[in-house]
């Protein structure tokens, strides 16, 4: 064994392949297969083991470069692993190590889980590196959550035990949740009053109810009856009523949201004695959306843009109460940043 250098306290060492079990590779090896492959056979990093011997040696190797970790530092992959074990929490699944990096990934169609200030907190540590989607996102499965990595192909031991800590920490405050995982959505079965005069006489198509229905569908729940109303105020509160009355866990009113005067859908839900949270959300496009609770169930006016833009205040809040969040005034005021949209 022969010892070349060293970076930090860890030391690089040639050594022969029969006595490298256990170590780990300095630098990546290329396997040539002529006229057939060329390409990695092992990455940087790489901890060596009985069963790679043979391999080894099929490509020359009878010495090879390795690391000897020092006393408090850890590999890549060990950091990576250790990290996104103690974050991940219920709904996920870990991916990895691959190229130093560990994927925590949904293993089921939810809303992501997310905590913004311990992911800073974890970043601000240095030399580790933690990256996550935007918490409230609707994730499926396989979909990435957050990985992990050390930036250093050998960090301190020291910096992953303070992820781990902040992690133990952030489980004891919180009741067992970590500080990433899926809530899942729950399944609900949805009343949908389509307002309009010139809907409910048959002179154009409804195309609200199509696009509502795949939106719905899409996050596991269920348009159970539509039902239509010219526009017309108390006709409108007498058909909420009927979708109350219904037992239906949602009440979706499309149409009539603008402040045009003949229409009549935000008086209409005001009138059934609602509390209402917002009309109106800084988040475009979907401004116009109406949200509010009915005898403790959610109610919810839909703006015309509902029907062909893609992503609106609907396709956010919807999954957050799918999930069972009760949406706050909060909630609204906190859709403005961000809620710029690019199809609006």
């Amino acid at each position: 064994m022969k010892a070349n250098g060293k970076s930090g306290g860890t030391v690089l060492k040639e050594v022969p392949v029969r006595e490298a079990i256990g170590m780990a590779l300095a630098h990546d090896l290329t396997q040539i297969v002529p006229g057939s492959f060329k390409g990695r056979l092992f990455a940087k990093g790489h901890i060596i083991t009985e069963e790679d011997i043979p391999r080894l040696l099929d490509i020359g190797k009878e010495h090879i470069y390795v690391m000897e970790l020092a006393p408090g530092e850890l590999h890549e992959d060990d950091a990576a692993i250790r990290m996104a074990r103690a974050l991940a929490g219920e709904g996920t699944e870990l991916a990895g190590p691959r190229e130093g990096k560990v994927t925590v990934r949904s293993n089921i169609t939810g809303l992501a889980a997310v905590d913004e200030r311990f992911v800073h907190a974890v970043n601000e540590i240095g030399d580790i590196a933690l990256a996550t989607v935007r918490t409230h996102t609707v994730v499926r499965p396989r979909v990435p959550l957050a990985a992990t990595r050390a930036i250093p192909l050998v960090v301190p031991a020291g910096k992953v035990e303070t992820v781990e800590r902040l992690a133990a920490e952030y489980r004891d405050a919180h009741g067992g949740a970590a500080p990433v995982g899926v809530r899942p959505l729950h399944r609900k079965r949805i009343g949908l009053l389509t307002t309009g005069g010139e809907v409910y006489s048959g002179r154009i198509a409804d195309r609200f109810g199509p696009v509502v229905r795949q939106k719905v569908e899409a996050l596991g729940s269920e348009v159970a009856e539509q039902r239509f109303a010219p526009d017309d105020r108390q006709i409108i509160v007498n058909e909420i009523y009927y979708l109350l009355e219904c037992g239906y866990d949602i009440i979706l009113v499309t149409g009539g949201m603008s402040v045009d005067p003949d229409d009549r859908t935000p008086g209409a839900i005001r009138e059934t004695g609602a509390d209402i949270v917002s009309y109106g959300t800084p988040m475009l496009p979907g401004s116009m959306l109406l949200m509010g609770y009915l005898k403790g169930r959610p109610i919810m006016g839909l703006p015309g843009c509902v029907m062909h833009d893609p992503y609106t205040s609907f396709d956010a809040l919807l999954p957050r109460i799918l999930a069972g969040d009760t949406i706050t005034r909060d909630d609204i005021v906190a859709l403005g940043y961000g809620g710029l949209l690019h199809n609006c």
